[in-house]
């Protein structure tokens, strides 16, 4: 089957290594996932409690704003549908932010996505991963570990967030981390949705 390749991408079959700001040191002992937002409680999780969730295994194609597209990478982890089990969400809900560390910040790098979106075994915080190239291995602490959230490949890699911190659950939707700086709040790579002003895609 021939994979489709979004407009203004290359296929690689590396991973490149991309992020803002420092590498998040993982010490088990501190690490939480919290839960908040429009839900009747908020609710942190432990890295224990998190890692005994059910695990699904996905084959995600992953398409970078840099232009750069790979496929066919199977990754291991939570559905992000599994942590719905643990809060009971407010009337109305439609989107979430995904949050990730950034220097220092446990909350400071975030990514906005609907609801409805990440629903299927294709939007995962993962935490190993396998290629065509590469067996089993854990994702390295580049690339997020302990814990990275990989969106479905509808949306731009800029959806995801590395050292995952948890999800807020929201009514409406709102800017993360890069749309606040100008990037598209839907960031649909078939539709070439790089920035929320698409004159700028053409300077």
């Amino acid at each position: 089957m021939t994979k489709q390749l979004p407009p203004g991408q290359f296929a690689t079959e590396k991973w490149p290594i991309l992020h803002e700001g420092d590498v998040y040191e993982f010490h088990e002992a501190t690490w939480k996932f919290t839960l908040f937002g429009e839900v009747k409680e908020e609710v942190s999780l432990s890295y224990q409690q998190v890692m005994e969730l059910p695990k699904t295994i996905s084959t995600i194609d992953m398409h970078c704003v840099t232009t750069w597209s790979k496929f066919d990478t199977t990754f291991e982890g939570i559905a992000f549908r599994e942590f719905l089990r643990f809060v009971e969400l407010n009337p109305d809900v439609a989107y979430v932010k995904v949050y990730g560390y950034l220097n220092g910040d446990p909350f400071g790098y975030s990514a906005n996505l609907p609801l409805h979106a990440l629903m299927g075994d294709d939007a995962l915080f993962v935490y190993r991963w396998k290629d065509p190239h590469h067996d089993w291995q854990e994702i390295s602490p580049k690339h997020g570990y302990p814990l990275r959230f990989i969106p479905p490949a509808s949306f731009y890699l800029w959806k995801g967030a590395k050292w995952a911190t948890g999800i807020r659950f929201m009514k409406t939707d709102e800017p993360g981390y890069w749309e606040v700086r100008g990037y598209s709040m839907t960031a649909n790579p078939f539709q070439e949705e790089r920035f929320s002003d698409s004159t700028l895609s053409k300077l």
